[in-house]
């Protein structure tokens, strides 16, 4: 239902991964090559980066799509970061909350986003959100499914859960709950990228002491780009990526 990508690694204007590529996340908007749900991602869009002594990223998101925003290809070329998360949306329901609903989500360091859908939505996670602390569900961003599934990995990363366990457990939740749902999610704090690859596509590329980058698909047709298998835990730095096999949950 929609298209991410992040980055760590030497600092690059944010358009040479977004905006040049020839299958870049700006092409991939309006022509996804291996987009398995939905066809354009118009609902939407955003990135945030880190700036060289800020752990808090910048973000900027609009709720149209990412060919439309004149301003947006200013700043793609002219700010430099070493570390990015960037989405274009394709919304489960239309309309929902605008520019609030974009990813990616922040919450001190943390930058967020979600690729898929969680189905039965909202009744079937009533019950996972009733465990989170009032605060968190009267300070959701949207009323939308990425939203909950951000606010049951924020929990979790602030009981000091590291970033990949707290996905692959967030992930255990939603998909017991709600059998079906399709949840590739992405999370980064600037060092390290965590992804989930459950029920969509999901590719990487690492050059091992200098960059990795994990995305929905390839930007190019570079032959060092791997597709992650489904059902899988990614955890990437600058010095490489792993990978480790997620369990269906127990019903």
């Amino acid at each position: 239902m929609c298209r991410h990508i992040a980055y760590v690694g030497p600092p690059e204007p944010l358009g040479a991964l977004l905006v040049e590529p020839a299958h870049g996340l700006l092409r991939q908007s309006w022509a996804p090559r291996r987009q398995r749900y939905g066809t354009v991602n118009a609902d939407g869009f955003g990135v945030g980066w880190y700036a060289d002594g800020d752990p808090a990223p910048a973000r900027y998101r609009r709720a149209g799509p990412i060919w439309g925003d004149l301003s947006f290809a200013d700043l793609a070329r002219a700010v430099r970061s070493g570390a990015l998360l960037a989405a274009v949306r394709d919304a489960t329901q239309a309309g929902a909350d605008g520019e609030a609903a974009a990813a990616p989500y922040a919450a001190g360091r943390w930058l967020f986003s979600h690729n898929g859908a969680v189905l039965g939505w909202p009744g079937s996670l009533a019950p996972a959100a009733r465990t989170l602390p009032a605060e968190e569900l009267l300070s959701l961003e949207a009323r939308c499914d990425s939203a909950l599934v951000w606010a049951l990995a924020l929990t979790r990363l602030r009981e000091g859960d590291p970033l990949g366990q707290a996905l692959a457990d967030t992930v255990q939740a939603v998909a017991a709950a709600a059998p079906g749902s399709r949840l590739n999610l992405l999370l980064t704090d600037g060092e390290t990228i965590a992804a989930t690859a459950w029920g969509d596509t999901l590719w990487q590329l690492s050059v091992p002491g200098r960059s990795a980058v994990v995305a929905s698909e390839p930007y190019d047709d570079d032959p060092r780009w791997r597709e992650t298998p489904d059902r899988t835990l990614l955890v990437a730095t600058r010095d490489g990526i792993s990978l480790t096999p997620l369990k269906e949950p127990c019903t």
